[in-house]
């Protein structure tokens, strides 16, 4: 099974009109894996970006790893192949990489579509341990999860749900690597991540996802300016100490940006448990 490249851009709320010169220039950048969704409303766009590319003959179809995500008003098994069919044209593609559930409700009907060659892979997001456990001891599971994308910085660490994960072959993926402006909380802004930004000479937002890739987990930090689409990729040429890895680790405050209050009632809610 193709590995989901380390690095990737994160297409949430980019506006149409950015967004698709934002992938264009990430592939010329040498991003080759880009995070999508239906709820993002931008994946034609998305779709236009990597279309340019594949047709001035910088990369192939094959070189790339494109990952969309089901909505939740397409869960009902009947609605499933009809919902990645709808990303996929929007996209211009014919298969994508990997199909995450977007929320914890759900699983079964996205097995059918690898079956069906529509997808090569399937995934989750925003599981908790619980959930996760439920899923993977199903006994009629056909293909385990790829991996669980959740929200990690060092503001929230997740240091039990990626341990307890990477225990079980599934890997992490970190959205709001670099956190985000909430509550008056920026991460950027951190004391100890400017201190360590300095002592390497490398910018804020690559130490967040320097940290994140010394844990095995693999970030999708999105931006539309080209500058730091750039920055953001130039994270392979140094390595944190460990001392700065656990002064990192030590801001943990277990602060959560994405929360989905709305459905804080549901049945399948996933932070109302430690992790």
């Amino acid at each position: 099974m193709q590995r989901i490249p380390a690095v990737g851009l994160g297409t949430w709320q980019a506006a149409p009109g950015e967004v698709t010169e934002a992938v264009k220039l990430a592939i010329d950048a040498g991003y080759r894996h880009f995070d999508c969704a239906y709820l993002y409303h931008n994946e034609s766009e998305v779709g236009a970006g990597i279309q340019c590319k594949i047709k001035e003959g910088v990369v192939k179809r094959e070189d790339l790893f494109i990952v969309s995500k089901l909505w939740c008003t397409s869960h009902k098994k009947s609605l499933v192949k009809a919902a990645c069919t709808k990303s996929l044209k929007a996209l211009k593609l014919d298969y994508l990489d990997l199909y995450l559930i977007h929320w914890p409700m759900g699983f079964k009907a996205m097995e059918d579509l690898v079956v069906t060659g529509l997808v090569k892979a399937i995934g989750v997001s925003n599981f908790n341990h619980e959930q996760l456990e439920r899923l993977l001891n199903k006994p009629n599971l056909r293909f385990k999860p790829m991996t669980n994308q959740i929200e990690c910085h060092p503001y929230l660490t997740q240091k039990d749900l990626i341990r307890f994960c990477q225990a079980r072959d599934v890997s992490v993926t970190a959205y709001r690597p670099l956190g985000g402006s909430s509550e008056g909380v920026d991460l950027l802004d951190d004391p100890v991540i400017q201190r360590v930004a300095r002592k390497y000479n490398k910018s804020p937002a690559q130490i967040l996802l320097r940290f994140q890739i010394q844990r095995n987990v693999i970030v999708i930090p999105k931006s539309v300016t080209p500058k730091r689409i750039l920055e953001n990729i130039q994270v392979f040429d140094f390595e944190l100490s460990e001392q700065d890895m656990n002064d990192i680790l030590g801001l943990d405050r277990n602060f959560r940006m994405c929360s989905l209050p709305i459905a804080k009632n549901h049945k399948d809610y996933p932070f109302n448990i430690d992790y």
